[in-house]
């Protein structure tokens, strides 16, 4: 009995063994993680690696942020297959019963349960109680897929909300019924803040058999008419079928340049009928992307967190074109339709709709640098087709126009580590000239956040910049983020940026001119009180400052969504340098070791919209290159204790209450908290001449880089840790390729000739740290 009870104990074992081998990458995500508190573009489901559709359910509607899916909620409102930066459209609902969709979403919504609930990376799938129906999406790129089972006694109906306001308003729409089983027509996005010209998607949609019925409403009322075209403001539409038992299929293709180009997108990604075989290519999809970095632990949970970031970080920022390169140019008096160039395949480069890179240096830009080239090639390509438009490379694009998010040109340190890192399938030419630009009054640096102002732009403060090497407070200008200390930190880096750009071209008098512009951070660092100090007008010191502030501020004067204690810290091009100012690497260790220990007090973050009061702030972007200042200040160990401790008290639960807080940012965090458990980073993003990885303690026992081949051409690149407890994030012995190795980083150029560094992790700190 015994004997028969162990060899049972050791085939389960065995079966959960291989159950565990046979989790692919994509497996392991989970897409509810987070979704407590959300934004608009944030949950995602039936969507592809950076897909134009994102076909997700909304359970909340009239805003950017804690709108979208929020899993705390109920009903689900519909569902609506643009969740984007700015972007959003085109919602429907299957329903049964007398329809109601002229009345808006709180009357046909429906109530719904997580028990009866499928939430995957390509597929979603719910119960919809309200009217017994059964809904699944799934998607291609540019199709948005859905197959809705009845009860067989009901008359199935689908709406379509074409003016139901999502992220915000529409401003107009239209719908014609082109045969007895297709519909097709577009939506017009009302300008926002961010977005300040309307913005069009055409859509065309199928379904599996033949409409019995077209109803259509106009202001709250029902349509008795029997046109087949509906247009204008306040409308919509919905569809009836005979009654069924089997499932109603329906596809729903996009573009925004033409009803057209919609079909074209369809007939070339999804000419079939087959749901099954589209959630399948779907998972393939994500598998083969997320499976560029393998990693293995005994840890599920610790894997499910690392794809879910891993996905996180392949999505958010959107394809606009069509399948053959046709994008919408709106940054004229009306929209034009031009076409990407082609990348060494033949194949059109995607054009991206995206928010800033703001902050992307210590996430985006270095991981898909790592591992995903191709994808920096098309942002690369996206902002100088915005250049060739309309003569700005852009901070963050949205609706095919500008919209100065944020400030500075962030453009320059992700186009330069592109470079650097022999990313360089686009015009590095015109990207210089072009940054050049941005770097004096007339670019994009004289703009504020969300200054729309084209011609006389003042709250970027590039003026001041020039003339004094610092930007005071109190500037004219419209906008947002007008916060002088924090250009003046993030324009030095840029320069820097730039400076390592000119050199690698062999602009010898550029790079000169903008590594002195790098220095400027020195402008603002005030020994008396020991911090980088925002300055009047007048040039005199602001009055009653504080680093941190006590009073749940946004931000304190001066900096952006941050404070002085930690963009004090802001100085990647010189690390050594604001060491000195520090009064050396003992009082910075003990100055900085000090602000570490109260930031764990807070859990490293603080509630969004309060970041003036962080010690440590780890879910926004100013503080994230932090612990890695311990490297430059000889205390490597540091380093490798606090990233560990960043990760572990912040990235690491995967549950829709704990998964992301605050903002996640389209992939940014997502990113950070890759490179942490993958053990790379650079404090310098990657903008060097020659730019280095510094080395932490990877939470993984092994992790291999799958290098493009296209790009790099050492195959794979391995990173093996040997240790004696979970726990253990101390570096004892590092080797690269079999040679030992003396400092906590090595070069990018021995990364992508392939290789393997193993780490021997301990405990304790090694008396000789790297």
């Amino acid at each position: 009995m015994i004997r028969n009870l162990i060899v049972f104990t050791i085939i389960l074992i065995s079966l959960d063994a291989r159950a565990q081998q046979a989790r692919r990458p994509v497996d392991y995500v989970c897409p509810l993680a987070g979704t407590q508190t959300s934004r608009w573009f944030f949950f995602n489901t039936a969507t592809r690696p950076f897909g134009m559709v994102n076909l997700s359910p909304d359970t909340r509607l009239g805003g950017d942020w804690n709108n979208g899916y929020l899993y705390g909620d109920t009903t689900i409102k519909c569902f609506s297959h643009i969740h984007c930066w700015q972007l959003y459209g085109l919602a429907v609902m299957p329903f049964t019963g007398t329809p109601k969709g002229h009345l808006g979403t709180d009357a046909y919504q429906s109530v719904f349960s997580h028990d009866q609930e499928t939430v995957q990376a390509g597929y979603y799938s719910v119960d919809l109680k309200t009217y017994h129906v059964k809904a699944e999406l799934t998607s291609t790129t540019r199709v948005g897929m859905h197959r809705y089972t009845f009860s067989k006694d009901s008359v199935p109906g689908i709406y379509f909300d074409l003016c139901a306001t999502l992220m915000d308003k529409i401003q107009s729409a239209n719908l014609r019924k082109v045969s007895e089983a297709e519909l097709e027509g577009s939506v017009t996005m009302a300008p926002t803040y961010r977005r300040p010209k309307p913005f069009t998607v055409y859509f065309t949609a199928q379904f599996s058999q033949p409409i019995k019925f077209l109803g259509k409403w106009r202001k709250g009322e029902v349509l008795n008419e029997n046109a087949d075209t509906i247009s204008g403001k306040d409308i919509g539409a919905w569809v009836t079928f005979d009654k069924t038992a089997r499932p109603i299929l329906m596809k729903v293709a996009l573009s925004y340049t033409s009803i057209p180009a919609s079909r074209t997108n369809m007939v070339a990604e999804l000419p079939h009928w087959d749901f099954d075989r589209v959630v399948r290519e779907s998972q393939n999809d994500w598998n083969s992307w997320l499976s560029r970095i393998e990693v293995s632990n005994e840890n599920q949970d610790l894997k499910k967190r690392f794809y879910t970031d891993l996905w996180h970080a392949l999505q958010g920022r959107r394809i606009i074109s069509d399948v053959d390169g046709a994008y919408p140019d709106n940054t004229g008096a009306s929209t034009r339709i031009k076409y990407t160039l082609k990348d060494n395949h033949g194949r059109p480069f995607p054009h991206y709709n995206f928010d800033a890179f703001w902050g992307a240096h210590w996430n985006l830009s270095l991981l898909w640098g790592l591992a995903y080239p191709e994808v920096v090639d098309g942002f690369c390509n996206t902002m100088l087709d915005l250049y060739r438009n309309g003569g700005l490379i852009p901070r963050g694009p949205s609706g095919g126009n500008y919209t100065f998010v944020m400030i500075g040109d962030v453009a320059s340190p992700f186009m330069g580590s592109a470079y650097q890192f022999g990313i360089r399938n686009w015009d590095a030419e015109l990207a210089y000239q072009g940054l050049r630009k941005n770097a004096f009054p007339g670019g994009i640096r004289s703009h504020a956040g969300y200054e729309h102002d084209m011609k006389n732009p003042k709250g970027g403060g590039i003026d001041y910049y020039i003339k004094r090497g610092y930007i005071p407070e109190g500037i004219e200008g419209e906008g947002m983020h007008k916060d002088g200390a924090a250009m003046t930190l993030e324009y030095a880096y840029q320069d820097w940026c730039l400076s390592e750009f000119a050199k690698a071209l062999g602009k010898k008098t550029d790079a000169e001119l903008f590594a002195k512009r790098g220095q400027n951070y020195k402008n603002i660092w005030n020994p008396a009180t020991g911090y980088m100090h925002p300055r009047n007008l007048d040039g005199t010191w602001i009055k009653d400052f504080v680093p941190v502030s006590q009073n749940k501020e946004f931000n304190t004067l001066g900096f952006c969504e941050s404070n002085s204690l930690n963009y004090s810290h802001y100085v990647p091009q010189d690390p050594k340098g604001l060491i000195k100012l520090f009064g050396g690497e003992k009082k910075y260790v003990a100055r900085l070791d000090s602000q570490m220990i109260k930031g764990e007090g807070q859990r490293f973050m603080v509630p969004h919209g309060q970041h003036g009061t962080a010690y440590g702030d780890f879910e926004n972007e100013p503080a994230l290159g932090i612990p890695y200042m311990f490297n430059f200040a000889g205390r490597p160990d540091l380093t490798q204790k606090w990233v560990r401790t960043i990760k572990s008290a912040l990235f690491t639960n995967i549950t829709p209450e704990d998964g992301y807080h605050g903002d996640e940012d389209q992939g940014m965090m997502g990113a950070y908290s890759v490179l942490m458990a993958i053990g790379l980073f650079d404090f310098q993003g990657g903008a060097a001449l020659k730019p280095t990885w510094q080395i932490t303690a990877p939470v993984f026992d092994t992790v291999k880089i799958h290098l493009n081949k296209d790009y790099y051409k050492g195959g794979t690149f391995m990173i093996v840790s040997s240790r004696k407890d979970k726990n253990d994030c101390y570096i004892k012995r590092a080797t690269l390729n079999g040679e030992g190795i003396k400092t906590p980083w090595f070069y990018h150029s021995q990364l992508i000739n392939g290789g393997e560094l193993k780490l021997e992790l301990s405990d304790l700190p090694a008396k000789n740290p790297l």
